[in-house]
């Protein structure tokens, strides 16, 4: 038996729908930055220097973008720059990549227990990481932890 939720298909309190795009917002805001400080750790912990065009290049963004990024990263404490030598994070900008990282892989780990092809996981992953919260991230967690791969992959089966 099915259980039902009307939930989507009712208007919430103002306070809650208030809320919830707040969040959404504040989610937006940080996710550029996120991925900026993710990609520059992925770079430099795969032992390559993270230079303004390596990023401009995996971003998908032109050379002037990440320069004003790199400018706000910097005055943020998130990034160092050195003259001919890159870019490197701050200890606070590799904490934030360490936290990226973490609710990516279990973003990915769970979308993959789902039955999703690797490649859509990964892309997918890469834009749901930013907007999961704690709550959220913590039931995907337990979810995988109870065996929800084995089940979804019973499940395929029938």
């Amino acid at each position: 038996m099915q259980q039902s939720f009307d939930t989507a298909d009712t208007l919430p309190d103002a306070q809650t729908h208030s809320e919830g795009f707040r969040i959404s917002r504040v989610a937006r805001q940080h996710a550029i930055i996120e991925d900026y400080v993710e990609l520059i750790a992925d770079l430099l912990d795969e032992g390559q220097e993270a230079r303004q065009v390596d990023l401009a290049t995996r971003l998908g963004v032109s050379q002037p973008t990440v320069a004003k990024m790199l400018v706000r990263l910097s005055d943020e404490g998130l990034v160092a720059r050195k003259p001919y030598r890159g870019i490197f994070l701050t200890p606070d900008g590799r904490e934030m990549a360490e936290k990226v990282r973490a609710r990516h892989r279990v973003v990915e780990a769970f979308l993959l227990a789902l039955g999703v092809s690797p490649c859509n996981a990964r892309i997918d992953a890469e834009g749901l990481e930013h907007y999961v919260g704690a709550e959220t991230l913590k039931a995907f967690q337990l979810a995988m932890d109870a065996g929800l791969d084995t089940f979804m992959q019973k499940a395929r089966k029938k």
